[in-house]
């Protein structure tokens, strides 16, 4: 290691331990020890313009173990992206743009949020998996117009978390050549040293997944992990797993310690690493000029790299103008014009339709004038109905069809990677019952913001004879109370298709619901569909109409309000058939998006639900939540309880979800 290269290297270490020791809190010893691997991705390899780092064609770096957000918080500081020191000695602190872990939207130069461990290492592959398919969409010989790699700073922690599994195995089936990883080996966890919990042979796992791998026996040997990257940048056929042999708390008193994971290394073990390394006690993030300068050659160089991505991109666009515009529409995070005349419109004299099927009918319509939207299931495509006619699988030459494989963790991670890269729309499904697997990483979506759409499917106890165990009953109700998250349950094809409008101009995480089994496809002019779903609710019914969309009795004013979702909508409607025989005007109110209808204004929600009138909720799972609109716990027809193994239509009654509960209920509402 020369001189710079040593000062560089230390600059990084001590900006992070004199944050975790301002801070009072944060994990120094991921900094001390893997500073030196970061450090030679950054200096002698990554593609990036910090000066823009939106830049479309850049590498792209993962700290799949956030929690040492100093260490790259430093990066981005040296290498001259807008992170001024302040924040810096600001880090973890109210307001500031340097939060424990590091959050994607929030300080520039982090591509996606990280901290629970393995989710970074999986988004990697899904970034991966992005930079494949719009290279092999947009690529023309001569013109690689996109063309970078993914690399990701991985640890212990990652390496044992089972999402880890989940996407390595398929980047291997995928042969994803540009994504490259570099696994801090030091064998320490909070715990204690790896060998109470993690004792396989990494390198041989990761062949056996069908990785190439390198070793580098010493973290501070920067010239042997300049070359293992060099050997796996030339291995265009295996993702790379570089495993580089570290030390947490290098130079500390407490390396190679579990003590120097989460907790600052306090004054004197602080005083003492400086010493021993060389460095100044005072002042506190102190930077030398020659590692700044150094660090700051970053600037001047993406803004080269990028200014020759512009000329490229100008004689592409002479050449090849077609796909030049989609190019140009995508990067901007836009979408192709025209694409929402391809929404169908399913007409009432259709035959009942699961929503799922809606739902494929709506993915396929769309695949021609949405490029970018792509997916797949984990291995449920034909029951969930995800499927793209006509186009081969992802990894055969621009295939959009993706085998995630069982695999619902390692799937949504994924999504997000993909999504986070930028210019692609991805999808993916499975039965809501295994949402719970998938939780973590449409969590993660939330809080990203990240425009992945997860299709799940059998919404109900009335998927029927695989009972319980795969009979969403909390699941809507539990995806409902992620910020941020918008959760979509159609009642018919045309909400169906509606939603997917929605989800796709909204460009957040969005969930839908389908049902398995067939629903009527109710008359979408007649009843405003469109106009409805992109309000979260609607009035289907009004008082006095004998049925959606009819003509209402003049001057009716409905005494009770009957508020559903999804399969449940139809119930309503039948029951409020019967409440008017019986001089009760009901209104049915579908309300496809909680989260939408409480974006209105106060008015359109008064309007719809106005008060003074008595509703009852009807949704085939757990009632809690529903008294945010009923303003009545016990006026909700739910499902406390799990689901029995029965034929659909049988557990759906017997459970209680028939007409003639639904009308005593109502009824009983009027009468108080």
């Amino acid at each position: 290691m020369n001189k710079t290269d040593k000062l560089c290297v230390n600059t990084l270490r001590f900006l992070a331990v004199d944050a975790v020791e301002k801070a009072k809190s944060g994990h120094p010893g991921l900094p001390l020890g893997a500073a030196p691997i970061a450090y030679v991705v950054w200096d002698r390899f990554l593609k990036h313009s910090p000066r823009n780092p939106a830049w479309f064609n850049r590498d792209r770096f993962v700290l799949s173990a956030g929690h040492g957000s100093a260490l790259l918080y430093g990066l981005i500081h040296m290498t001259g992206y807008d992170l001024p020191l302040e924040e810096l000695i600001q880090f973890r602190q109210w307001g500031s743009n340097t939060p424990g872990h590091p959050e994607s939207g929030l300080t520039p130069g982090i591509e996606v949020t990280t901290g629970p461990l393995g989710q970074g290492f999986a988004m990697g592959v899904g970034m991966a998996m992005a930079e494949r398919y719009l290279s092999e969409h947009f690529n023309r010989t001569g013109f690689d117009v996109i063309d970078h790699f993914t690399y990701a700073l991985v640890s212990d922690g990652d390496l044992m978390e089972g999402v880890s599994h989940e996407t390595a195995s398929i980047a291997g089936t995928l042969g994803l050549g540009k994504l490259i990883y570099l696994y801090d080996d030091n064998d320490i966890s909070i715990e204690g040293h790896t060998d109470i919990t993690f004792t396989e042979d990494v390198e041989q796992r990761f062949r056996a997944y069908g990785w190439h791998t390198e070793h580098v026996a010493d973290a501070n040997d920067l010239d042997a992990i300049e070359t293992a990257v060099r050997k796996a940048q030339a291995e265009t056929a295996r993702p790379s797993m570089i495993i580089v042999r570290s030390h947490i708390g290098f130079g500390s008193p407490k390396q190679d310690d579990p003590s120097a994971h989460g907790e600052p290394l306090g004054p004197e073990a602080t005083k003492a690493t400086k010493q021993k390394l060389g460095w100044p006690l005072e002042p506190a993030f102190h930077i030398p000029d020659e590692a700044l300068s150094h660090f700051r050659q970053a600037v001047d160089l993406g803004e080269k790299l990028e200014a020759e991505w512009d000329k490229l991109l100008k004689a592409y666009k002479d050449k090849h103008p077609g796909p030049a515009a989609e190019l140009e529409v995508i990067a901007d995070g836009g979408l192709p014009e025209g694409w929402q005349a391809h929404i169908p419109v399913f007409g009432p004299d259709e035959k009942p339709m699961a929503t799922r099927a809606a739902s494929g009918k709506v993915l396929n319509a769309l695949a021609g004038s949405l490029f970018n939207l792509i997916g797949g299931s984990a291995d449920l495509a034909p029951s969930n109905k995800t499927l793209l006619d006509g186009y081969s699988d992802f990894g055969t030459g621009g295939g959009r069809n993706i085998r995630f494989g069982v695999r619902e963790f390692g799937m949504g991670a994924m999504m997000n990677g993909m999504a986070m890269h930028g210019g692609m729309i991805p999808y993916g499904g499975t039965f809501l019952v295994f949402s719970d697997y998938a939780r973590p990483a449409i969590r993660l979506a939330a809080l990203m913001g990240a425009h992945s759409i997860f299709v799940f499917t059998h919404d109900s106890i009335a998927l029927g004879e695989d009972g319980p165990t795969h009979q969403p009953v909390e699941h809507v109700m539990s995806l409902r109370a992620i910020p941020g998250l918008t959760v979509f349950r159609p009642a018919d094809a045309n909400e169906t298709a509606q939603c997917w409008k929605a989800a796709i101009l909204r460009k957040k995480p969005a969930v839908f619901a389908l049902t398995r089994q067939g629903l009527p496809v109710m008359d979408s002019g007649l009843c405003r569909i469109d106009e409805g779903v992109s309000r979260g609710a609607y009035v289907l019914k009004e008082a006095g109409q004998s049925s959606a969309g009819a003509p209402a009795s003049a001057g009716a004013k409905p005494a009770v309000i009957l508020l559903a979702t999804g399969s449940e909508v139809n119930l309503a409607l039948d029951a409020a058939g019967d409440l008017e025989t019986k001089g009760i005007p009901t209104r049915v109110v579908s309300m496809p998006s909680w989260e939408i209808f409480d974006e209105q204004p106060e008015e359109y929600r008064l309007k719809v639900l106005p008060a003074g009138v008595p509703r009852l909720a009807i949704e085939a799972g757990i009632t809690t939540g529903w008294e945010r609109y009923t303003h009545d716990p016990k006026a909700v027809l739910g499902l406390n309880r799990f689901g029995a193994s029965a034929p659909g239509p049988v557990a759906y009654k017997k459970l209680g979800f028939n007409i003639e509960n639904v009308v005593k209920m109502a009824t009983n509402l009027v009468r108080v």
